[in-house]
């Protein structure tokens, strides 16, 4: 599903990424751990085409990212990756369910259709029964399920998650954890997911360290 080759990333004069490669299979959910610093997150950003890389090639489902404008980037993003952040990034004046929808009104399906499948999304996530609530007045983990949510939208080939339990309590942190491993069994969605979470990590298929800009 990812194919990573050889990537690496400078900012001015300090090399963060030292020609990095991965694979990663689909339905399989990879964690990257390693500490702060050790270049984690400009590699997510990379693979999601939110930044670029100064060499080296991604390739996600058999679409190779090389050579696309910004246009055709952005375009293959809204329909290819999902994002999960530590910060939920929901829309403050939208309904839970209006949130789901975005990703889909953006791509151009018709509102009806794009209510319809935020409404299975949102029952897919046990968040049926918020899905006229805004941001505010849901729990932050009532808030990292509707995120997830909206991740699935378009049905896209990855989800990219970086740190989705670093701002959640124990008790929140298990239930998204294991809402991760209960999507991969039901729609066998393909995650990798940036954590500091070392129980989430062990749940993994795979475990993936980072140190120093390069995978160890």
């Amino acid at each position: 599903m990812i194919k990573v080759e050889n990537i690496v990333k400078r900012f001015g004069n300090l090399e963060v990424l030292h020609g990095v490669s991965l694979e990663v299979a689909r339905g399989e959910i990879v964690s990257i751990v390693g500490a702060s610093g050790a270049g984690k997150s400009t590699l997510l950003q990379i693979i999601g085409t939110l930044m670029d890389a100064d060499s080296g090639s991604v390739t996600i489902d058999g679409i190779s990212l090389e050579g696309m404008n910004d246009g055709a980037l952005s375009e293959f993003r809204n329909k290819h990756v999902g994002f999960v952040f530590q910060f939920h990034h929901l829309l403050e004046e939208f309904s839970a369910r209006e949130n789901v929808m975005m990703p889909m009104l953006i791509a151009g399906l018709s509102r009806r259709d794009a209510e319809c499948r935020a409404d299975e999304l949102l029952q897919l996530v046990s968040m049926s029964h918020r899905a006229e609530h805004r941001p505010s007045a849901l729990s932050g983990g009532e808030q990292q399920r509707v995120a997830i949510a909206r991740a699935l939208a378009n049905r896209p080939s990855v989800v990219l998650a970086d740190e989705p339990t670093g701002n959640l309590d124990t008790a929140t942190r298990d239930d998204i954890q294991r809402l991760f491993f209960d999507l991969r069994e039901r729609t066998n969605q393909t995650f990798v997911i940036v954590t500091h979470d070392e129980a989430l990590a062990q749940m993994s298929d795979r475990k993936i360290v980072m140190s120093d800009g390069s995978i160890k």
